[in-house]
């Protein structure tokens, strides 16, 4: 297991004054992303360069980001691309039951009620009310989109790696 989170993706600068557009991918933004956080911004080769957080602001669907010495739009282009990453020692493990992390929750098997293997959980979505979990099937159709509520989602066992749901009319179309 890695000892590196990803909490998100640098996809575009915004304005001159060093200001980065993140696609975020973190179960607690607010945390992440706060004053005085140190994220790691990680290229291709896997170079990581430490940025202590400066300011934090949602815009659209997008986490605005400003990092000490990151001032100017030039700077900002260098981190364009750039995954952020969090050490995985920073983070607070207490969640209440029944809650999981994000990366406890990527790469579980998901299977229907009666056993049968639909494919793993790639991506959690937050587009509103309740949290969307992108499932790639095992046959590799067309991704599925699983809502993360009590009357699909009936287990989760992260330990295991597995998840069990109910497979709703109309759910696998």
């Amino acid at each position: 297991m890695s000892d590196w989170l990803n909490v998100g993706k640098i996809v575009n600068t915004h304005g001159v004054r060093g200001e980065v557009r993140v696609i975020s991918r973190t179960d607690f933004p607010e945390e992440r992303y706060s004053e005085g956080s140190i994220l790691h911004a990680v290229n291709e080769q896997g170079e990581r360069r430490p940025l202590k957080v400066v300011s934090w602001r949602k815009h659209k669907q997008f986490d605005l980001l400003t990092f000490e010495s990151i001032d100017s739009l030039n700077d900002a282009e260098m981190l364009k691309g750039k995954i952020l990453q969090v050490d995985r020692s920073a983070i607070n493990n207490e969640l209440p039951e029944g809650e999981f992390f994000y990366h406890e929750i990527i790469g579980c098997e998901v299977f229907t009620e009666s056993g049968e293997a639909i494919g793993k959980v790639k991506e959690i979505l937050s587009p509103g009310a309740n949290d969307v979990w992108v499932v790639q099937r095992k046959d590799k159709g067309k991704d599925i989109l699983i809502p993360y509520i009590d009357e699909v989602v009936k287990q989760v066992k992260p330990e295991e790696q597995k998840v069990v749901i109910n497979l709703m009319e109309g759910l696998l179309d």
